[in-house]
């Protein structure tokens, strides 16, 4: 149905040696408004996830689930540096999120996803309940406030890739600049801001050979 692929120590430094996945393109929603912008599809990890998305790399969904079963009680790890939760682009697979959630038991997954329809914000809003940590990514800070509204989880936003204060949306939610884009000490790792259920929003400012098409629609 979905391949995926675990690697047990991430080689990047903002992640930290922390277990990170990667998944199929197909996962991804359609109307993602960065699609075109995203930081996944060029450099290194753009090969890596072609790869994967080709089959060639990881194994099938099963597996995949049967992996992050294994993983020590108390584990962080990160789903997804690329791809989006088990769906097809249109609405997330319920049965194919469970079998990740009910996998994760124990131990202390976070991801991010652009899904937002009413359905998948509802499984959403379940994956959280049960420890699994979806972050639901906003486009800008107004989006940001739409999305908290919803209540489905904590909310991530894209911002300028020259901002590194901390910030506020229109409705004056708290965004807290990524520390890991700011800190060279700092990483998934050691912050683990995005695993944990919260109202602060989390802002990550635009990065990737294609950072200034985000910037110029959010200066628009």
């Amino acid at each position: 149905m979905y391949s995926a692929h675990l690697s047990l120590k991430s080689g990047n430094v903002k992640t930290g040696p922390i277990p990170v996945s990667t998944t199929t393109r197909a996962t991804c929603p359609i109307d993602c408004a960065v699609r075109a912008a995203c930081y996944a599809a060029s450099g290194p990890l753009a090969l890596h996830w072609s790869a994967v998305s080709s089959g060639a790399r990881g194994t099938d969904w099963s597996g995949f689930v049967s992996a992050i079963a294994t993983l020590p009680d108390g584990q962080l790890w990160r789903h997804n540096q690329a791809g989006d939760l088990p769906g097809d682009g249109q609405t997330v697979n319920p049965v194919a999120l469970g079998q990740l959630v009910h996998a994760n038991i124990g131990k202390r997954g976070f991801t991010y996803s652009h899904y937002r329809d009413a359905d998948s914000l509802q499984w959403i809003r379940h994956a959280n309940a049960w420890g699994f940590t979806v972050n639901l990514s906003a486009n800008d800070l107004q989006d940001a406030d739409t999305l908290a509204d919803t209540g489905s989880g904590p909310v991530v936003v894209v911002l300028s890739s020259t901002q590194s204060y901390n910030t506020v949306t229109p409705k004056g939610r708290r965004v807290v600049v990524c520390p890991a884009t700011q800190r060279d000490d700092v990483s998934c790792a050691t912050c683990q801001l995005c695993q944990r259920q919260r109202d602060t929003i989390v802002g990550f400012p635009a990065h990737g050979t294609r950072k200034r098409v985000i910037d110029i629609k959010l200066s628009a």
